[in-house]
């Protein structure tokens, strides 16, 4: 054990290790609180997170091939740059034809998982989803189907489950109710976005979540009360990224979220989440020329390259100053290989579940 990991141990944590029923590391809200804000525990964090990725997952990390298929969002979040009333967004969707013909330049890369990601657009209605979801299910049985496509009812989640789609991604944003309201108008309501991920996991989804690091009010209380929810939930995947503004939105003036904050919950949520898939996320390349690898370091395990046509991936801005928005699918794939490469892993095309799926409660208790 390295001295300064011997002295986390001794000063933050006073107890041995614990472990949780899930084989995740236990840390009382004081010792989450001293991890998360004390940069002198930083380079022993990561290395246990490190050590613990390596443990599970090898030096694998895994490609998710991103379909923004519409930038249309009928939700008004103040953080969004797609909300919809910024009248400056120049809107798209895709086709059917073209959301397939990404899916077919993808399986050519080697991407064994389609993620088809939009607002919550009402154009694209169950039939239309399931139809689309359906051939690409035909067409590559061998691959994993993830969408993200916000709330929606129960029996239209079973459709797409149906028709074929395996995973589901909807992160919380916030687990407080009083700050899921700063950050949301009063249409949208936090108790629905908890209950559709577990409307996810009841139906047998691979379900991710996670929340925005350093959006506007957010606390240190905050980000426990997160990874509480988390801790209920059991997500396969927990996607987190720093908060970025964009100017058209009412939160142009915030700073964007800390990328050592980041990095330090990548670290703590992959010891307490020693199986789930975490990405080095997009938001992190933007915020630092080698944000992607520092995440990997810490203890991220998945990448997720941009297959959607060149023509619109600047105008699906969540957030402003987005990198890769310029490359064909293949430079991206090749550019994030040897910067996985770099980082000391190796990307895999294989389709990357969890690597265990433990029984798990279908409700909050």
């Amino acid at each position: 054990m390295y001295p300064e990991e011997a002295m986390m141990q001794g000063a933050v944590f006073g107890v041995p290790e614990e472990f949780d029923s899930h084989g995740g590391q236990s840390f009382s809200d004081a010792q989450l609180r001293q991890l998360l804000e004390k940069a002198e525990y930083e380079d022993a964090l990561f290395r246990a997170a490190d050590r613990k990725r390596r443990e599970i997952y090898g030096d694998k990390v895994y490609i998710r091939g991103l379909i923004e298929f519409t930038n249309y969002c009928k939700n008004n979040c103040y953080y969004c740059g797609i909300r919809r009333d910024n009248k400056n967004a120049v809107r798209y969707r895709l086709t059917k034809q073209e959301i397939l013909a990404c899916c077919a330049e993808g399986y050519q890369l080697g991407f064994r998982t389609f993620v088809l990601q939009g607002g919550e657009d009402p154009y694209y209605t169950d039939a239309l989803l399931c139809d689309i979801v359906s051939d690409i299910r035909t067409r590559y049985p061998d691959c994993a189907i993830t969408l993200s496509v916000g709330e929606k009812p129960k029996e239209s989640y079973r459709a797409y489950f149906e028709a074929g789609a395996n995973r589901y991604l909807l992160r919380h944003e916030t687990a407080n109710s009083a700050h899921y309201g700063k950050l949301h108008p009063e249409s949208m309501c936090l108790q629905r976005r908890k209950q559709c991920l577990f409307d996810l996991k009841d139906i047998g989804y691979q379900v991710g979540s996670g929340f925005m690091v350093g959006s506007p009010y957010q606390t240190m209380d905050n980000i426990v009360e997160d990874i509480r929810f988390l801790q209920t939930l059991q997500p396969d995947m927990i996607g987190i990224g720093p908060y970025i503004t964009h100017k058209e939105t009412p939160f142009s003036s915030f700073e964007n979220g800390s990328l050592a904050l980041t990095l330090r919950l990548i670290a703590v949520l992959r010891l307490m989440f020693p199986y789930a898939l975490i990405p080095a996320t997009t938001a992190l390349g933007t915020i630092h020329p080698q944000g992607r690898e520092l995440g990997l370091k810490a203890g991220a395990n998945v990448v997720m390259p941009n297959l959607s046509p060149v023509g619109v991936r600047e105008l699906y801005a969540l957030y402003e100053n987005k990198i890769c928005t310029g490359e064909e699918a293949a430079q991206c794939r090749g550019c994030l290989e040897r910067r996985v490469r770099s980082a000391g892993y190796r990307i895999v095309t294989a389709i990357g579940d969890a690597a265990t799926r433990v029984s798990r409660p279908a409700q909050p208790s």
